[in-house]
Order: C-alpha cells, then sequence, then structure tokens
C-alpha cells in the first residue's frame, strides 16, 4: 500500500498591537476628509505598534499563538521563515530576532519578501521542504509594521495600511494514496506568479541599495509607501480572478465545492469585486477588512486564523487562499483542512 507523504497546517494565530486608530485618527492624523477613508477602502479601524514594538515582537506573539494551536513545542520546530517588507532591520532577518525570542535551537531561519503575497510564497516554501524529507515541522509567520512608512503627502496608501502579524505551524503527515488526491487533508497545491514589470505601482522607492537614505531621500518623502491606486486594482482583480480559475479548474473542483476563500485583506471594494469576478457565493469570501485594514503579507494569515476560529470552516472543508501585492506577485493555495 502506497503512502504519502504531504505537508498539513496544523495550527494558527495571530496578533494585532493593542493601539486601535478610527478613521477619526487617520483622517486628523494625514489631513484627509473624514468620510472618504470609509467610502474608498471599507476600513473602519486598524492597529497600530507603539512606538517601542518591532516586526519580530508581533511575529513572537503570533507564533507562540500558532504553536499553541498546534500542540507543538518550540523544540519540534526545524526552520522558520519570515515574510516581511518592514524588517526590524536590512539584517539580520527578523527571522533570526524571532528566532533569538523564541528560543529555537539550531533551525534555519531566513526572512522573504514578496509583499502582500508573501505567506502565500512562506506556504509553498514550507510545503516543498516538507515534502523533500528535508523538515518535518515549519513555522511560517507574516509581520508587518505598514504604520512606519506611511506619509501624508501619499494619501492613497496612508489611509490604508495597519501592523499586525500571523503564523501557520506546517507539519509532515502520511496518508495512504487514494483515488481521488483532492480528497486527503493538507495543503494540496500552491501558485505563485510574478510580475516585475509593473514594480513601480506599489514601492518604497529609498533605502535599499539603488537609492540609499541620504537627508534628501528622507525631505522627498522616498521611505514611505507608494501606491498607484487605480492600476493596483485592475491589475490585482483581474489576476487573483485568474489565478483563483486556474487553480479550480487545475484541481477539477468548482466553486460550489470550495467552503471559503481568504483573500490579502486589501481593501473593502477589491475584496468585493474578486467575490463577484469569481462568482462566490455572498458567505464565501472572508473579510474582516472593516477592523484590522490592510496589514499587507500579515493579512492574509491573521484573516486565516480569525476566521478559523469564528468556525467559518471546519475540518475536511476545503479553502482557497489568495493573495495580490507588490512585486508584482500574486499566488493562491488549495488546502483541505
Amino acid at each position: 500500500m502506497t503512502r504519502k507523504v504531504f505537508s498539513r497546517i496544523v495550527g494558527t494565530g495571530s496578533y494585532l498591537p493593542e493601539r486601535l486608530v478610527s478613521n477619526k485618527d487617520v483622517a486628523s492624523y494625514f489631513g484627509l476628509p473624514v468620510e472618504d477613508v470609509f467610502r474608498v477602502t471599507g476600513i473602519k479601524s486598524r492597529h497600530w505598534c507603539y512606538p517601542d514594538q518591532t516586526c519580530s515582537d508581533l511575529a513572537e506573539q503570533a507564533a507562540r499563538e500558532a504553536l499553541k494551536a498546534a500542540g507543538q513545542s518550540i523544540e519540534s520546530v526545524d526552520a522558520i521563515f519570515v515574510s516581511t517588507t518592514s524588517p526590524d532591520t536590512i539584517f539580520p532577518s527578523t527571522a533570526c530576532y524571532l528566532q533569538q525570542k523564541l528560543q529555537a535551537k539550531h533551525v534555519a531561519a531566513f526572512d522573504l519578501a514578496a509583499s502582500c503575497t508573501g505567506f502565500i510564497y512562506g506556504l509553498s516554501i514550507a510545503d516543498a521542504f516538507i515534502r523533500s524529507g528535508q523538515y518535518q515541522c515549519c513555522l511560517v509567520v507574516a509581520a508587518e509594521v505598514k504604520s512606519r512608512y506611511l506619509d501624508a503627502t501619499q494619501k492613497a496608501s496612508a489611509m490604508l495600511f495597519g501592523d499586525g502579524a500571523g503564523a501557520a505551524v506546517v507539519r509532515r503527515e502520511e496518508s495512504v494514496e487514494t483515488a481521488d488526491p483532492n480528497m486527503r487533508h493538507g495543503i494540496l497545491g500552491v501558485r505563485l506568479y510574478s510580475d516585475g514589470a509593473c514594480h513601480g505601482l506599489i514601492t518604497v522607492p529609498a533605502g535599499g541599495s539603488k537609492l540609499p537614505a541620504t537627508a534628501d531621500t528622507v525631505r522627498n518623502h522616498l521611505h514611505a509607501i507608494k501606491l498607484e491606486g487605480s492600476p493596483v486594482f485592475r491589475i490585482g482583480v483581474k489576476r487573483l480572478s485568474v489565478a483563483i480559475e486556474d487553480m479550480l479548474r487545475e484541481f477539477a473542483i468548482t466553486v460550489a465545492d470550495l467552503k471559503q476563500v481568504i483573500a490579502h485583506q486589501a481593501n473593502g471594494r477589491m475584496l468585493r469585486a474578486i467575490a463577484k469576478r469569481a462568482h462566490l457565493g455572498p458567505d464565501q469570501m472572508f473579510s474582516m477588512i472593516e477592523q484590522a485594514g490592510n496589514t499587507s503579507s500579515a493579512s492574509l494569515p491573521v484573516a486565516l486564523d480569525v476566521a478559523f476560529r469564528q468556525k467559518k470552516f471546519d475540518s475536511g472543508d476545503l479553502i482557497l487562499l489568495g493573495a495580490f501585492g507588490g512585486g508584482l506577485t500574486w499566488g493562491t493555495a488549495l488546502i483541505r483542512w
């Protein structure tokens, strides 16, 4: 009897900083009309870090919650992957800061930067390592402190972003090979995409080797997020919708087979547009954008954790993850929970 190795998410966790920021606060801080914030974004509040909090602090809280939910100790983890584009430092990696805070010994730890799609990229890396036999258990974390990259001159991004972290414990499991592989539990497939020709649509221009930090880059607000809202919306909706359709076609399933679709919480309008284009039912697209805002790569694992704890899906249900972000990058993951 043939047995197949696969990977499975066995625990999730999330953390949003205690500092709650309302639309009134954002409007006042950035000089925006308060009524425009919700109308444009679908966001009512978001969470920002306090000055003494770092990206790895948020990652630690989410990671500990995920380990607790999985019933795993840190000693069982072989590798730590952290998705972030707002790291503690350029180097060392935020993953190494997290490794130290969790007191994980002799494990692989590195960051990955795929913007808002980073958590799906991290899942793909964990899945590949586990299937190869190199690791038994991986901790995938996405943590972002985007409030440190906002500027009043960039109103399109200033009203969107919040801070937060989400995490998942991904573990090796085995099952007897079945006639229908879609029926086994675990990660069924991950598909990743990118288009670097559109890199300028979402970017922080300065701070890297291309444009190092100087007094001029600071004076010209080049260390803040710059976002071309309209083209990002159009391209994001189209490419993620097509990626969802491609995933369903590849695995010979329909929208009706999905219990829940959990996508990057970019803004309310984008979530509604993707749901409409993908022909999702009214209860199939999970949204918590009103309460948390756009937390970049953290938004997907945070939403995944919250949706599971709210019992939006259960063991055996088929769920689809999707994200789109700077790079441009986008991707999907199909999971039998």
